[in-house]
């Protein structure tokens, strides 16, 4: 279902576009878009649907892409490292989760949350920090590449602590709720 004609001149004016050049991209007269917007014409269903799918598409090329908002210090710890080494690192940079990698790949996420959870089963929690992080690592962070729009990694922290940012397949970085917050407060 394709939303209201009202929608036309509001999305036309967010992209900053006269109506003639949104005419010329969705293949319709700039008559027909100024009519459409004064509600002095009904146009058929394939002119509107070409005239929505032409905003959607310049949205979606004017949105923000994970690139441009990934922190690039990726701040990780290798699974077979000690989880005092994560726990010392969390305190150090002041970061309550880190990927976990295993060489260049990520095979996990160490969160507070889940040190805390793990740690209290254990009946000397002093000696568990010496384990591996493996043995109490979480699933590794959802990954997106680097022109995924913002919106769409928004979506992902609803329920995820962070994202890994890839480009060619190397991490170029990570994206935090704290990080999207910056952006929208920005």
């Amino acid at each position: 279902m394709l939303p209201g004609l009202e929608e036309i001149g509001r999305r036309r004016r967010l992209l900053a576009m006269s109506q003639k050049k949104l005419a010329n991209l969705a293949g319709v007269t700039q008559s027909m878009i100024a009519k459409i917007e004064s509600k002095n014409i009904s146009p058929s269903y394939l002119k509107t649907k070409a005239i929505f799918d032409t905003l959607e598409s310049l949205e979606r090329k004017n949105e923000m892409k994970a690139k441009d908002i990934c922190h690039g210090k990726v701040v990780s710890v290798q699974a077979h490292e000690p989880i005092s080494k994560g726990v010392h690192l969390m305190r150090e940079t002041g970061f309550s989760q880190l990927p976990v990698f295993n060489g260049s790949q990520a095979v996990g996420s160490l969160t507070e949350k889940t040190i805390l959870q793990k740690l209290v089963t254990f009946p000397r929690p002093d000696l568990a920090s010496k384990g591996e992080v493996e043995t109490i690592m979480d699933e590794a962070f959802p990954i997106v590449n680097d022109v995924t729009p913002v919106s769409m990694v928004s979506a992902l922290l609803q329920y995820e602590p962070a994202v890994l940012v890839l480009r060619r397949g190397h991490v170029l970085g990570i994206i935090t709720k704290a990080d999207l917050l910056k952006v929208i407060g920005s």
